[in-house]
């Protein structure tokens, strides 16, 4: 069976972050893509946010990780991709939940709100979990995806 891949970035204020949860990722059994950042030197998150959203749109990993300094900035970065769900978690119940009901591909942490610990843990969670597939969440998906389709357009 082929190891998952899961695509890893960050920015300045994620870097502290990131040798840690490569290690958790490794660890579960994952394959990385690593698309930075490589140092503290600072960098602007949408940048790192665009590299690994179109790494999952174009299937080059299943789903992602991102960090920021808050995981703020990021989530938001990512949720402006078409099929990125990106969900902040700073908690164990949302890491799992976020995928269960809401299918979430990205999941987005903040360093300087998380430890290392912590971070990994929900690494591990959000990578055990499975989206549940129950209508309800089927059918909120599917207006999920009509809000990014008739984005330019809402009225």
């Amino acid at each position: 069976m082929p190891r998952p891949v899961i695509a890893f970035a960050c920015d300045h204020g994620g870097f502290p972050l990131k040798a840690r949860l490569l290690v958790a990722l490794e660890a579960a059994g994952c394959d990385v893509l690593d698309l930075g950042t490589e140092s503290t030197a600072p960098v602007d998150y949408p940048d790192y946010a665009a590299a690994l959203g179109r790494a999952i749109i174009e299937k080059r990993a299943a789903r992602g990780v991102l960090v920021c300094g808050s995981g703020v900035g990021a989530s938001v970065a990512a949720n402006k991709l078409p099929g990125i769900r990106a969900a902040l978690c700073h908690d164990s119940f949302s890491a799992r939940q976020g995928v269960e009901d809401d299918d979430c591909n990205v999941l987005c942490l903040g360093a300087r709100v998380v430890g290392p610990e912590l971070a990994a843990d929900l690494v591990d969670i959000w990578l055990k979990a499975r989206f549940s597939g129950a209508a309800r969440h089927v059918r909120r998906l599917e207006k999920i995806r009509q809000l990014e389709t008739n984005a330019l357009t809402f009225k």
